[in-house]
């Protein structure tokens, strides 16, 4: 009787053999699945709760360039996977650039929710205001008090050249020695919000810039009116800057201007005691007789026409009346002292008399007029 080969396996050995190996494979897969699920679910939970931070997305930037960066300011754990979750979600194309509070344990989809949104932090600002009429020392003693700017490197861009191309207005002027600040006139007094890291020449460039904004809203002939006038924008600005530091009443501004331009046109000299005050180092409560002799360019009591530029930067309202005076026939005006910023106005030297003593007699009657 022949014997059975040992080594032939029997279907029921094969058997056996055959499902060891497709559990085997089977657990190898699981274990497989599960640990690529594990890999996935520790990449996509949040990360560790920590302080909020500013996380700044850059225009133009990819979904991917923002998982990357996301993972780099620690919001995120894993860049690699935040980037396919992007795509599993068709999320991404909306993401708006600019910088967001996020902190480090936000889940992806408050993320996501967030960026798609727009919903970017305030920066923080500065606020300055620069009132109408003040000069460029002025505006560098104000700022520099406020901690905005160095006083000195402010007063040095006033004078730059460099600074012109920052302005429609101001790349038009011709610089003269005569001159006090080139950019005197040229920045607008206005309050201004500005972001806090805002350097001086930031913040003049600002100003200047707002002077071509707010010419943008006077009337479109504005520049035809200036070629009848025969004048440039330069000697309009001088004549609103006397204006604005001669009148308080808006209502008075475009008589004002009538008086500048009768004046001009007679060749009479304009001897506006503004002019003489932005000669002086610290202006007076009141002239006297002997400030109107200081020699300069800018002392209208000596000088024909009108200084080599503004003596303040002025507001809109001058700047109109300076485009758009009252016709009149006035040649005079002084202030009325009478508890008011009102001014008498005349048509002759005689009647100027006459109001200027009425002026004194209301001051000595303690502003009241008789």
């Amino acid at each position: 009787m022949r014997r059975m080969n040992r080594n032939v396996e029997t279907p029921l050995r094969r058997g056996r053999i055959t499902l060891w190996v497709i559990l085997t494979l089977l657990g190898l897969m699981l274990l497989a699945a599960a640990s690529v699920a594990w890999y996935v679910w520790n990449g996509l939970k949040p990360a560790a709760a920590g302080p909020t931070k500013l996380v700044t997305i850059a225009k133009g930037s990819s979904p991917f360039r923002v998982a990357e960066v996301l993972e780099q300011e620690g919001i995120i754990r894993n860049a690699f996977l935040f980037k396919y979750y992007l795509r599993y979600k068709n999320e991404g194309s909306q993401f708006q650039a600019g910088p967001y509070e996020l902190a480090p344990g936000m889940e992806p989809d408050a993320i996501i929710s967030k960026l798609n949104s727009g919903d970017i932090a305030k920066e923080e600002t500065i606020h300055f205001t620069i009132p109408e009429g003040y000069t460029v020392l002025q505006i560098a003693d104000k700022l520099s008090a406020e901690v905005l700017v160095d006083k000195q490197q402010f007063l040095d861009l006033a004078e730059s050249i460099e600074m012109l191309a920052y302005s429609a207005e101001a790349a038009l002027i011709v610089p003269s020695p005569e001159m006090r600040h080139l950019l005197e006139g040229y920045m607008f007094p206005e309050t201004y919000e500005m972001k806090k890291e805002s350097t001086a020449k930031d913040i003049m460039i600002r100003m200047l810039q707002e002077m071509d904004r707010k010419l943008a809203k006077l009337p479109e002939d504005w520049d035809t009116v200036l070629e009848q006038r025969k004048l440039n924008f330069h000697q309009l600005l001088t004549v609103a800057s006397l204006i604005e530091r001669e009148v308080v009443n808006d209502q008075e501004r475009p008589i004002v201007a009538g008086v500048i331009y009768n004046r001009l046109d007679k060749g009479m000299k304009l001897q506006i005691d503004a002019t003489v005050q932005y000669m002086l180092d610290k202006p007076k409560e009141r002239l006297l007789i002997k400030d109107t002799e200081i020699q300069g360019p800018y002392n209208t009591y000596l000088i024909a026409g009108l200084p080599p530029g503004p003596i303040s930067s002025p507001s809109l309202a001058s700047i109109e009346a300076a485009l758009y005076p009252q016709e009149n026939d006035y040649l005079y005006y002084v202030t009325k002292k009478d508890g008011t910023s009102d001014h008498f106005f005349s048509k002759t030297f005689n009647e100027h008399l006459k109001y200027k003593k009425q002026s004194e007699a209301n001051e000595k009657n303690g502003g009241k007029q008789r």
